[in-house]
């Protein structure tokens, strides 16, 4: 009986090390698999998510943004690349040489404290204050053009109607729907303590309260298109904080360029 048990334990030994010897070389044979590629594909999905380039399946919006989805007049729209790398721009947008004046090229910032944003601050502007409504994105063209397509949850509000007198009844209107408010007879007192800094009058001039106005964004045409600059100065003439001011100097341009999607407004808009 003794001798059996010995013979087995023996043999469990000698099994337990050709196991051990074994899972070695599959150790060994699985590195050098996996350094020759050949288990690159089983690797997980997010690995390749993350690979951007010629090899890629998607082309992202950014290297951490695939897409994103924004309201425009009550609907989800997915805003993202156009997926065919043969795509190439075409029509209105595609011109390189317009006469100047009035297509010349602007500066970067249509007036100091005004802050210039790209396509990667569009985003992030879409993500968050415009879908949560402390930020409202405005296509500064004329109807004519933002009929044609624009940029998804954009409203239109014309440059001209930005540029009219700053104490005007449209102007005030205006301001009152971006979220400002009068302010009416502050009182002497009122106006000494905000004077001295004792009260926040951050956002406060002697006719509106800023406080709670949304953020703005505006656009027109491109780097080579007057309307939102003028719609920007027509605000900060009436007193709009420049801070809540932003301009998106590309513009359909420079959206349509990069192929990023865009919608046509419903009949009636």
């Amino acid at each position: 009986m003794l001798a059996a048990f010995s013979a087995s334990a023996g043999c469990l030994r000698g099994i337990e090390k050709r196991m051990e010897k074994t899972l070695k070389n599959g150790m060994k044979i699985c590195f050098l698999l996996l350094f020759a590629g050949i288990l690159l594909p089983v690797l997980p999905v997010a690995a390749e998510e993350l690979k951007v380039g010629l090899d890629s399946k998607f082309i992202p919006l950014t290297s951490n943004k695939p897409y994103i989805y924004v309201v425009h007049e009550g609907s989800s729209v997915k805003v993202q690349r156009v997926q065919d790398r043969n795509y190439e721009l075409s029509g209105h947008y595609a011109k390189t040489i317009q006469p100047c004046p009035p297509f010349c090229i602007k500066p970067m910032s249509p007036a100091p404290d005004v802050e210039t944003y790209g396509e990667v601050e569009m985003f992030d502007f879409m993500e968050t204050k415009l879908r949560d409504g402390k930020g409202l994105l405005i296509d500064a063209r004329t109807p004519s053009w933002f009929k044609k397509g624009t940029i998804p949850g954009s409203v239109n509000i014309p440059f001209t109607v930005l540029t009219k007198e700053p104490d005007s009844p449209e102007i005030a209107e205006w301001l009152e729907k971006f979220g400002a408010k009068e302010r009416g007879d502050i009182g002497f007192f009122t106006a000494l303590l905000e004077k001295w800094g004792i009260v926040d009058s951050k956002y406060k001039t002697e006719d509106w309260d800023f406080t709670q106005a949304k953020e703005l964004v505006l656009f027109c045409n491109g780097p080579d298109c007057g309307q939102s600059p003028r719609a920007i100065r027509g605000l900060l003439a009436a007193d709009y904080p420049s801070d809540k001011i932003k301009y998106y100097r590309g513009g359909m341009r420079l959206w349509e360029f990069w192929g990023i999607t865009t919608v046509i407004p419903s009949v009636g808009e």
